[in-house]
């Protein structure tokens, strides 16, 4: 994460939820071209292209350029960050519904 530049900041990248779509459509699929993904979305060219720039730069998106084609491609590694973040309230979570269990097995009996 960049404190200078929030744009590549991961948290960032998948706040928006036509950012997501586009992480799951190229987790399902090894490479995508631009016209593949934009076939998903009511937005345009365009403004799909905007969001992918986005995910590149937070670097949760590789592309190469195959002739006239861009290719766009998963790297879910920066996503490790998010899931470590998670985990610190799962903990959160496991405590606490350790605790509701007690109360109703103890209601039970």
């Amino acid at each position: 994460m960049s404190e200078n530049n929030p744009l590549r900041d991961v948290f960032h990248a998948i706040a928006d939820p036509t950012r997501r779509a586009l992480i799951r459509l190229l987790a399902e699929a090894r490479e995508l071209p631009l016209h593949e993904l934009t076939i998903h979305f009511r937005t345009g060219r365009t403004a799909v292209s905007k969001h992918l720039t986005i995910l590149k730069e937070a670097g949760l998106v590789f592309d190469r350029k195959l002739g006239r084609e861009t290719l766009f491609r998963l790297n879910a590694a920066p996503l490790r960050e998010i899931q470590d973040w998670v985990a610190d309230y799962s903990k959160f979570w496991s405590a606490n519904l350790q605790r509701l269990n007690r109360l109703i097995e103890e209601e039970d009996q």
